[in-house]
C-alpha cells in the first residue's frame, strides 16, 4: 500500500485546496497519472501517481483544505476489480473449507445486496468494510457521488448523522425559514465560497494597506508618439517577430529607464534594512476568471520590444489557462497593471507587497491639449498613476518617476537610450 501525500510546493506554500478529483475511488491508476488539481494561493498544481495500483481510501473530498506532507490517499497492489472478486463465490461445497475465513466478506455483501431489492449496491470495498465494522445497511447511506457509488466518506458521514425522529424533524423544518433574506423567492440570494485564490487576494490586499504608507500620485501622457511608431512599425514589427507590437513593451522599457533613475522604487523594505535591487524583474498584471495574478517577466532591461511582447503574450496565456508555474509569479521588483483595456479612466492600483512601486495605466482618450503655448489639439491622453510606499519612497521621487516615464513615453527615441 502507497500513500498518496500533497507534495512540497514551494517556501511559502503550505496548504491548499483541492479543486477536483480527476479519478474515482476504485479506479485504477498508473505511475504519473494526475489523480487530482490542487488549488494554493497562486496557482493550480495537478498531483501525480507515484505508483501504480487501485486508488482506495481517499480521504479528502473536492473543496478540502489539505497541508503539505497530508496522506489524501493510497494506492493498492493490484487491479481496481480485485476487491469485488468473492462476490460471486463457488457452488457451496467447495466453500466448505475455506468458509470460516472467506464466507464472511461475502455474506455481509449478499445481505445488502438481496436488501437492495433488484440489483447490486455500488460501494467501494472500504466503504462495505466499514459499513460492515459499523453494522450500517449501505441502502440506508446517501452516496455524494452523482453515479450513486457509496464511498467511505460518505459511510462516515452517515455515522455521524443524528438518528431521524420525527419530532425533531418538524421542528428542524419550522426553523428552516429562519435566515429569511436567502429564502425569500422575492429576493434570492446565492451564497458561494470564496475561492483559495481569491482568499488570497482579499488578505494581501488588506494587508498591503494595513502595512504600508500607501500614496498615489498622477500625471497623464501624449501617446501620439508611440501610436504613430506603431502604426507605422505594426506590419513589419508583427511579420519580422511573429508577434504584435503593443503598449506593453514601451511601458516596461520606460518603467525600467525610470528605475534606474529613481532606484528606492525598485528596492523592498526589510525590517530596518532596505534592499536595493540592480535587477529589473517586472510583474505584469494579468485577469483571468479565478482573479488576478502577477507573473513576472525577468531581466526585463536586457530583452526586446520583440522579447517583452512575446513574454507578455505567453505568461498572459498560461494564466487564462491556470498552466503557470510558482517560478512565473515570484520575484518580481516592480508592478504594471493596465486598467485601460477594461475601460478604466482612473484608479488607484494597491502595492503587490512587498514591492513599494506600482504603476497604473489606463484608457487612452482624446482630449484637448495645449500646444506650443497657444494652440488646442486633441490628443490620445492616458493618465497614469504610480502608488508607492511612503516609508521608503518621498513624493519628489514619485513624482520624477512618473515625468521620467512620461517623457520617455512621449520621445520614444529615449526609451533606447535610457530604458
Amino acid at each position: 500500500m502507497h500513500e498518496v501525500k500533497v507534495p512540497e510546493l514551494a517556501e511559502s506554500i503550505t496548504e491548499g485546496t483541492i479543486s477536483d478529483w480527476l479519478v474515482s475511488e476504485g479506479d485504477q491508476v498508473n505511475e504519473g497519472d494526475v489523480l487530482l488539481e490542487l488549488e494554493t494561493d497562486k496557482v493550480n498544481v495537478e498531483i501525480h501517481a507515484e505508483h501504480s495500483g487501485t486508488l482506495q481510501n481517499i480521504r479528502k473530498k473536492a473543496g478540502d483544505t489539505v497541508e503539505v506532507g497530508e496522506v489524501i490517499a493510497q494506492i493498492g497492489e493490484g487491479a481496481a476489480t480485485a476487491p469485488a472478486a468473492p462476490q460471486a463465490p463457488a457452488p457451496q461445497p467447495e466453500q466448505k473449507e475455506a468458509a470460516p475465513v472467506k464466507e464472511e466478506a461475502p455474506a455481509a455483501e449478499s445481505v445488502e445486496e438481496a436488501a437492495d431489492g433488484d440489483g447490486d449496491i455500488t460501494a467501494s470495498p472500504a466503504a462495505r468494510k466499514l459499513a460492515r465494522e459499523k453494522g450500517i445497511d449501505l441502502r440506508r447511506v446517501r452516496p455524494s457521488d452523482p453515479m450513486g457509488r457509496v464511498t467511505v466518506d460518505d459511510v462516515k458521514a452517515h455515522t455521524e448523522q443524528p438518528p431521524a425522529k420525527p419530532a425533531p424533524a418538524e421542528k428542524k423544518q419550522a426553523a428552516a425559514p429562519t435566515p429569511a433574506v436567502e429564502t425569500d423567492p422575492a429576493k434570492p440570494v446565492e451564497r458561494v465560497p470564496m475561492t483559495r485564490r481569491r482568499q488570497t487576494i482579499a488578505k494581501r490586499l488588506v494587508e498591503a494597506q494595513q502595512t504600508a504608507a500607501m500614496l498615489t500620485t498622477f500625471n497623464e501622457v501624449d501617446m501620439s508618439a508611440v501610436m504613430e511608431i506603431r502604426k507605422r512599425r505594426k506590419e513589419a514589427f508583427k511579420e519580422q517577430h511573429d508577434v504584435s507590437l503593443g503598449f506593453m513593451s514601451f511601458f516596461t522599457k520606460a518603467v525600467v529607464g525610470a528605475l534606474k533613475a529613481y532606484p528606492a522604487l525598485n528596492a523592498e523594505i526589510d525590517g530596518t534594512d532596505v534592499l536595493y535591487k540592480k535587477f529589473y524583474d517586472i510583474g505584469i498584471a494579468v485577469a483571468t476568471d479565478n482573479g488576478l495574478v502577477v507573473p513576472v517577466v525577468r531581466d526585463a532591461d536586457r530583452r526586446s520590444f520583440a522579447d517583452i511582447e512575446r513574454e507578455i503574450a505567453n505568461l498572459a496565456k498560461k494564466a487564462r489557462n491556470n498552466k503557470l508555474a510558482l517560478s512565473d509569479l515570484q520575484g518580481g521588483t516592480f508592478t504594471i497593471t493596465n486598467g485601460g483595456v477594461f475601460g478604466s479612466l482612473l484608479s488607484t492600483p494597491i502595492l503587490n507587497a512587498p514591492q513599494v512601486g506600482i504603476l497604473g495605466m489606463h484608457t487612452i482618450q482624446k482630449r484637448p491639449v495645449t500646444v506650443d503655448g497657444d494652440r488646442l489639439e486633441h490628443r490620445p491622453m492616458m493618465y497614469i498613476a504610480l502608488s508607492y510606499d511612503h516609508r521608503l519612497v518621498d513624493g519628489k521621487e514619485a513624482v520624477g518617476f512618473l515625468v521620467t516615464i512620461k517623457k520617455l513615453l512621449e520621445d520614444p527615441e529615449l526609451l533606447m537610450l535610457e530604458g
